[in-house]
């Protein structure tokens, strides 16, 4: 028997905590024990000195002994993606039908929206009847049968991260890497993916401000799973400017399904085969880069992609016409043009504050219980680089209440800092890490 407030006290003062302590807590606050503001304490505490990679895999490992465990045969060499989040991110919609349309298995447990950022699953539930909630039999037989799913966390399967996962949202301590790398790995490990690409964003716009914090936490992933029998690749991406030219939940989706119609988007193409290469070289589908990138433009060109995004809506209760008419998906009463302040070219974008701006839109959460407007967002077609007239629109806010919304453009044209000289665009891609 430990007592809560000596650990928190422990950690607090950049302690390192014994496996056996660590378990006594995490499973003291899931039977009760321990209630919800000591549990946030000491992940305060350690959002402030951290732990040692030993603890942050005993944590892992807790949070996968917590709940079930799923396992798929061996030989399918199942693969999945986990990005680090940002604004606009939406990629895990449009790479998981191109990679299963070449032929892989991809278990995918996804989470809500957290800090600034959206969650895949706030994203799909703009679409009339989708469901994520399914058994382990069901979510085995979907990626069997169509080549990936998408699921929350049921009760049985990881609840420390669960719960965990929410607190973490409330309380301020997101960007904490032991802390991610145990919600991240513990879902992935305990989802059946043998192999991971891990979408480790850097940037303004994401919770890994530099490359230095972001190989940091790189190196905490990849000795945890290389630790917990699971292969991990790193693709860190830019995350400076918000992702592709949407952010809000049903623009992101309308997004992503014109990028399987063969609509040009440079940001998420770049993106999405990059991790896709990825993901096929990991698993063994594909020898060579080369090999890799001409399997995922083949069922991109073909349609191979699309269809497959059609039957996973299908299966998992959505409407599937959502994909030949996008008028289907919830649309907002206004859109408020975004107004340049200054002319020159974009030095900087301060993605984060936009992401908190739309926030206030209800596209994303201030509470665990907050409601979500899956209509509300923005159009940010311009990037580090692009040119802008003082003036000008540069881009759009779709809100269903009119004066939030112009407050809202107001604060997402102050996020951008204009240069008087040229400033060169950046390259989405920062390097990639076996």
């Amino acid at each position: 028997m430990y007592n809560p407030v000596e650990l928190i006290i422990r950690k607090r003062m950049g302690e390192e905590l014994s496996p056996e302590e660590i378990r006594w807590f995490i499973e003291g606050y899931l039977a009760g024990r321990i209630p919800e503001y000591q549990m946030s304490a000491l992940l305060m505490a350690i959002f402030f000195r951290s732990m040692k990679p030993e603890e942050a895999r005993t944590l892992t490992k807790v949070y996968i002994e917590s709940g079930k465990r799923i396992t798929f045969p061996e030989d399918w060499h199942t693969v999945d993606k986990h990005s680090t989040g940002g604004v606009g991110d939406k990629i895990t919609l449009p790479l998981a039908p191109l990679v299963a349309a070449c032929g892989m298995k991809i278990p995918m447990i996804s989470g809500r929206g957290l800090g600034h950022t959206g969650g895949t699953l706030d994203k799909l539930d703009a679409i009339a009847g989708m469901r994520t909630d399914f058994s382990e039999e069901q979510f085995k037989k979907m990626v069997e049968e169509i080549g990936f799913a998408i699921i929350s966390q049921s009760g049985e399967l990881v609840p420390a991260d669960r719960r965990i996962y929410a607190l973490r949202d409330v309380t301020g301590t997101v960007e904490s890497l032991p802390l991610i790398t145990a919600s991240i790995m513990s879902k992935k490990i305990a989802e059946g993916a043998q192999n991971l690409v891990i979408d480790l964003k850097v940037g303004s716009g994401a919770f890994i401000k530099t490359i230095e914090q972001a190989e940091e936490l790189a190196s905490l992933m990849m000795s945890v799973g290389r630790q917990l029998g699971q292969k991990i690749s790193v693709v860190y991406t830019d995350m400076n400017s918000p992702i592709g030219w949407y952010a809000g939940n049903a623009l992101e989706l309308k997004e992503t399904i014109e990028y399987l119609r063969g609509d040009p988007n440079e940001d998420v193409d770049l993106i999405t085969k990059a991790l896709g290469e990825q993901m096929l070289l990991i698993a063994g589908k594909a020898e060579t880069r080369e090999q890799a990138r001409k399997m995922l433009d083949e069922v991109h060109d073909s349609g191979k992609a699309l269809e497959k995004f059609r039957e996973f809506i299908e299966r998992q209760g959505g409407n599937p016409a959502v994909c030949d008419d996008l008028s289907l998906l919830p649309a907002a009463k206004f859109e408020l043009p975004i107004i340049a302040k200054e002319s020159g070219w974009i030095e900087s974008i301060n993605s984060q504050a936009i992401g908190y701006a739309l926030v206030d839109l209800g596209a994303g959460r201030k509470t665990l219980d907050s409601k979500l407007d899956y209509a509300t967002g923005a159009y940010l077609p311009k990037k580090i680089g692009h040119e802008t007239e003082a003036g000008d629109p540069m881009g759009l806010v779709y809100a269903n209440d009119e004066e939030t919304g112009k407050l809202v453009a107001n604060r997402i044209a102050e996020a951008y800092k204009i240069s008087a000289s040229y400033v060169e665009t950046r390259n989405r891609i920062i390097k990639i890490q076996d």
